[in-house]
């Protein structure tokens, strides 16, 4: 199956995507914030379909649109600060609605099955080349602010008396968040996005190691589960999206079943 070229773009952007995913929802996870991704899958299918009513770049318009909602959710933070799961149905709510009126009108240019199920057959090039320069662009970000990125996660009022600017690193963190998700639109699909953002984290944590391991085998396991789900797909010829969700749960169930004896 290597000899074929859509299959090994499929492979370069996996390993793209498991090294990004995992490693913003180490942040997430442990800000008790995961759901964060949900939202913002949502918000990637309203860019999606605009990108495909203007014949525009369906990542880079996800992007454009998912970075937007990221840091409306932050903006809408200092409004309601004891109820911020209200914020994430607001956003799910206006990207819901704008997705369902552009796809419903007709006048997408493009399958929009793929993005929501994921598929190994249309990465192309430009979508490679497009994944590659946001995802070294997020692991920059991510270098340079991991530290910060830490002290925040674990104690935010302590990050500020010692002063962190912990506004401004969350919003970069929001468009951190909001890059992830639109690269993994392609191989995940919409629907199932923030598994492979929050799953491989969830399994890393059973093995109840310190904060960089945990952070590295969440990578791993990330890899494991796309890879998996990816060659199991081409076998089955189905979306590769909900067998790398299903890869991932399995992949947990055993790590805790394993755990425990």
């Amino acid at each position: 199956m290597l000899q074929y070229s859509f299959i090994q773009n499929a492979i370069i952007a996996t390993l793209l995507i498991s090294i990004i995913c995992p490693s913003v929802g180490t942040f997430l996870v442990l800000k008790r914030y995961s759901t964060m991704g949900d939202a913002l899958s949502h918000a990637s299918f309203a860019g999606v379909a605009i990108g495909l009513i203007v014949n525009f770049n369906p990542i880079l318009s996800a992007f454009i649109f998912t970075s937007i909602c990221a840091l409306l959710i932050e903006l809408l933070r200092n409004y309601y600060k004891k109820y911020e799961e209200i914020i994430l149905v607001i956003i799910m709510t206006l990207s819901v609605g704008v997705a369902i009126t552009l796809i419903s009108s007709g006048k997408t240019k493009g399958n929009v099955n793929s993005f929501l199920y994921g598929s190994i057959l249309t990465v192309s090039k430009l979508d490679l080349l497009t994944m590659f320069i946001l995802s070294l662009i997020s692991l920059f970000l991510l270098y340079y602010l991991y530290n910060k990125l830490l002290y925040i996660t674990f104690d935010e009022e302590g990050a500020k008396v010692i002063g962190i600017n912990v506004k401004f690193i969350n919003y970069i963190f929001s468009l951190l968040v909001g890059a992830t998700i639109s690269l993994s639109i392609r191989i995940m699909g919409i629907l199932v996005i923030s598994s492979i953002i929050a799953i491989p984290v969830a399994t890393a944590l059973q093995l109840r190691k310190g904060f960089k391991q945990t952070f590295f085998l969440s990578i791993l396991f990330g890899f494991v589960d796309i890879l998996s789900g990816l060659m199991l797909s081409f076998y089955i010829d189905c979306a590769p999206g909900g067998t790398i969700a299903i890869i991932s749960v399995l992949i947990l169930l055993i790590t805790i079943i394993l755990k425990k004896k």
